[in-house]
């Protein structure tokens, strides 16, 4: 199966479109009068869309718009909700079908694809026998033919060595591997309807664009119709037909995407189109005295080969790096290249097999646990997924005062709660002594995310490593995270080592920037330079998928 590509050679949008015209196809689901509500809380207010049969409509807006609640009320997997209006999948009123006819469903006819991969997967089970199962329950398929199919569709949506990877728990794949696994299990049964919410959110922007072709070339063979929700607007503009626009629970404006691009009516349509991120550092003269460097680094996983025997997977190989105070070295490259991998060795928390580390003149790994300690609140770091980083068992005020706990012990309960609502305000989230009290899930993903910036920030560290900040994040609460992350390191000082599968997030924050393949470092340079005139094959390849002209970002007005 090959997608549909135009006469240049370059991903048509909307290949789907051969199946049929959706402007004139009856509608395969029809939402009317949705109304969601939690408690007292209307979360949805009225909404009304139409998805045809090979039609990709768009669900955009900022975190809690509304946009997940509307995709699960379609396959009423809200619990503790009130639902009102009426979802009509081709003919049938959901509303009015038992759960047992809803759990056939759900699957088989509907599919859906989440955005949190890890808390959706199984942590108890192989990946593939979580497809696998997919297959047995609603195909009917022995379970060794069912195992034969769910390596198929890992190799699909491109996972290397699906037959090996089958066999990994959620833990042990990437963030991008774990949501491939999601949509091979969501296209198991070549559903009829797709439900994708963020489905490429932690996919780097090659395979992303190997994840949406695919889709492309299922919906050109099957009719398959999807509802995509998500927060970047180029996929939109690129792979839907058309787009629906939600604010605060109600849909405010509609059409085709090249209408409402071309001329939104709506003013928080166009904040939204106004919002790609800018270059937002200043220019740095001379290289800064370094805070963290890295020669020769080696990365080695043992995997079981049999009995009595491992076999070594070289993961970083040799990598050479320098990030001097108050600058920010950008790391970029695909999905299981090693960005995380190389974050956690150089700060001492994975062990290395070759090369040497200097983290603020010391090396982690001859360190003690206890001397490591003052080193742990210089070189702090701020995770990709802020809802599994933060415990949802601790209240906000006790998330962020956990550093002071263990690096400022001299402290009472109270100076440690007035410096609390202090690092809270400097990364413009002030929360009253209610909210204080409140847990993690009470929070939207930006909120999160300044929590976790916060919970980083409060104990002044000198160096942040950040990865993935904003992958999660919708494009205006994006554009507010970087602006915070570039006042920060003005104000403070900081080192940031930054981690995104984002060219446009690299070319707003960072200074240089470094291009990991299968573990060795490929390019490096000054972002200018690279994003300008990339000297490799790989970084041009990178540039194209993520539609980013050559230096057209880097060259954007800096902020003195």
């Amino acid at each position: 199966m090959s997608p549909v590509r135009d006469a240049a050679g370059g991903r048509a949008r909307a290949a789907g479109a051969s199946v049929a015209d959706p402007a004139e196809a009856r509608p395969l689901l029809q939402v009317r009068g949705l109304h969601v509500r939690f408690g007292t809380h209307d979360v949805v207010r009225g909404v009304d869309f139409d998805v045809a049969a090979g039609e990709k409509v768009a669900l955009v807006g900022e975190s809690g718009s509304g946009k997940t609640v509307s995709a699960l009320a379609i396959l009423r997997l809200l619990d503790g909700a009130s639902q009102a209006g009426s979802v009509i999948f081709d003919g049938r009123d959901l509303g009015a079908l038992t759960p047992a006819q809803m759990r056939a469903l759900r699957g088989r006819d509907i599919a859906m694809i989440f955005q949190e991969p890890m808390t959706a997967l199984n942590p108890l089970h192989p990946v593939g026998r979580q497809v696998a199962e997919v297959l047995e329950l609603h195909e009917g398929l022995p379970r060794r033919a069912a195992w034969a199919r769910a390596v198929e569709l890992l190799a699909q949506t491109g996972i290397a060595e699906p037959a090996r990877r089958a066999l990994d728990y959620p833990h042990q794949l990437s963030g991008g591997q774990r949501q491939r696994v999601m949509i091979a299990m969501a296209l198991a049964c070549r559903p009829r309807l797709l439900l994708a919410d963020e489905p490429t959110t932690a996919l780097d922007v090659t395979v992303r664009r190997q994840i949406l072709d695919l889709l492309d070339a299922l919906q050109a063979e099957h009719g398959l119709a999807m509802l995509f929700i998500t927060h970047d607007l180029n996929l939109v503009r690129r792979y839907a037909h058309r787009v629906a626009v939600m604010q605060q629970g109600q849909v405010v404006e509609t059409g085709s995407v090249d209408k409402v691009f071309a001329a939104p009516r709506h003013p928080y349509t166009r904040m939204l189109l106004g919002s790609r991120p800018a270059r937002l550092v200043a220019s740095v003269g001379a290289e800064s005295a370094p805070a963290l460097q890295a020669h020769g680094l080696q990365v080695r996983f043992a995997r079981s080969g049999g009995l009595w025997r491992k076999q070594w997977v070289t993961v970083l190989d040799g990598i050479d790096l320098q990030l001097g105070a108050g600058r920010t070295l950008g790391v970029v490259g695909e999905s299981g290249s090693g960005k995380s991998t190389l974050a956690l060795a150089l700060l001492g928390l994975l062990r290395r097999q070759g090369g040497t580390v200097d983290l603020l003149g010391a090396d982690p790994a001859v360190l003690s646990a206890r001397a490591m300690r003052p080193l742990r609140a210089r070189a702090q770091m701020v995770f990709q997924d802020p809802f599994s980083s933060l415990s949802p068992r601790r209240t906000i005020a006790q998330i962020v005062a956990e550093g002071l706990e263990v690096h400022r012990p001299a402290m009472d309960a109270g100076q440690r709660l007035q410096r609390v609502r202090q690092m809270l305000a400097e990364v413009g989230l002030p929360l009253s002594d209610v909210e204080l009290q409140r847990y993690p899930h009470a929070f939207s993903g930006g909120q999160r995310q300044r929590i976790a910036i916060a919970r980083a920030l409060i104990v002044d560290p000198d160096i942040l490593v950040l990865d993935e900040p904003t992958s999660a994040l919708d494009v205006s609460v994006q554009q507010q995270v970087l602006q915070l992350l570039a006042d920060l390191q003005r104000r403070r000082g900081l080192a940031y080592l930054l981690i995104s599968h984002d060219l446009s997030v690299i070319a707003a924050l960072a200074h240089r920037v470094i291009v990991l393949r299968q573990g060795r470092v490929v390019e490096s340079g000054e972002v200018d330079q690279v994003l300008r005139d990339p000297a490799q094959t790989y970084t041009r390849e990178l540039l194209a998928a993520a539609d980013l002209p050559a230096g057209g970002a880097a060259r954007s007005a800096e902020v003195g």
